[in-house]
């Protein structure tokens, strides 16, 4: 049968080829009638409409007229009934018959022509279908860049209060789980502090089928040499495959950053690093991949998001 997945309609001659093959079908008008209603058991207000008392032909033409007066409402038990119909390969109320040979040579022809119509509709509703499906998936990547968008908004409003709030402390914990919902957005899968026997780490993250340490300081002047140098330390006591990265928010010293720029097994990030990503200007999982690239490449621990953006132009 032929579909118009827009309009949801049948083609005209869909419904005549069901009229034929559901008279055809049956020769006696009790197993006739018992089909008749056990398809329709879940639309039990059509049968009150239906005269079984008339000849199975004037049955099955009110049945489809009934079906296509509300097409919209009744396309799934159309479909169904159709579907069920084209499917029958025996006939055992014809076989019985005297004329069985004849009936059931005819009962085939008529299912062969509905058939025929089925073969279309399944083709045009798989194409329906993934259609529906392309545009049911292009939907959700919209809605899920919606709420990917908002959710940046929202981080970027806290970040604006912690920059204009005046308590070091109660920044420093907002800070702690600000980065943990920024690093979760992008599914670093990050993990909050944690204290081991003989050191603390703010943090820990994956990347890349790499894993991270993480360290985090909003304090008021530029990280130092000998904090970089603790921080190395403590990378290199987790295992050789394990990678740092060192957020200071008000960046780092001239000497720290230089003693780390031939040799480092940890990456930076500042604010101007923060901005670009909660602006929207570069994704934190293409950051800090460029970032770790350019530390293999070079050695050198620091790599300015002006340098990536102007890259990216």
């Amino acid at each position: 049968m032929q579909f118009d997945a827009r309009k949801k309609t049948l083609n005209p001659s869909a419904y005549l080829a069901l009229v034929e093959a559901l008279t055809a079908i049956f020769w006696n008008k009790k197993p006739f009638q018992t089909y008749v209603r056990a398809m329709l058991k879940d639309h039990s207000e059509l049968l009150p409409r239906l005269d079984f008392t008339a000849t199975k032909r004037e049955v099955s033409g009110q049945l489809v007229d009934l079906l296509r007066a509300n097409e919209a409402r009744y396309l799934d038990l159309t479909v169904a009934l159709m579907l069920d119909i084209a499917a029958m390969e025996t006939f055992p109320n014809l076989t019985s018959q005297v004329d069985a040979d004849a009936m059931v040579s005819k009962a085939k022809a008529a299912v062969a022509e509905l058939k025929r119509w089925t073969a279309k509709q399944r083709e045009v509703m798989t194409e329906h279908e993934e259609h529906a499906a392309i545009i049911a998936q292009s939907a959700k990547k919209a809605q899920d860049g919606r709420v990917f968008a908002q959710a940046h908004d929202d981080l970027m409003q806290r970040f604006l209060m912690m920059h204009s709030d005046s308590n070091p402390h109660k920044r420093g914990t907002e800070f702690e789980g600000f980065i943990n919902e920024l690093f979760a957005l992008y599914d670093l899968e990050p993990r909050a502090s944690y204290v081991m026997e003989h050191e603390q780490i703010d943090g820990a993250f994956a990347f890349d089928t790499d894993h991270y340490v993480l360290e985090a300081k909003w304090w008021k002047e530029a990280i130092g040499r000998r904090e970089l140098d603790v921080f190395k330390a403590n990378i290199e006591r987790k295992g050789k495959n394990t990678l740092g990265l060192y957020i200071s928010m008000n960046g780092f010293t001239t000497d720290a950053v230089a003693v780390y720029s031939f040799s480092t097994p940890f990456i930076t990030m500042d604010g101007p690093d923060f901005m670009a990503v909660l602006e929207r200007r570069i994704r934190l999982d293409e950051l800090i991949r460029r970032k770790k690239r350019h530390a293999s490449e070079t050695g050198h621990c620091s790599l300015p998001v002006t340098e990536i953006l102007s890259e990216m132009d």
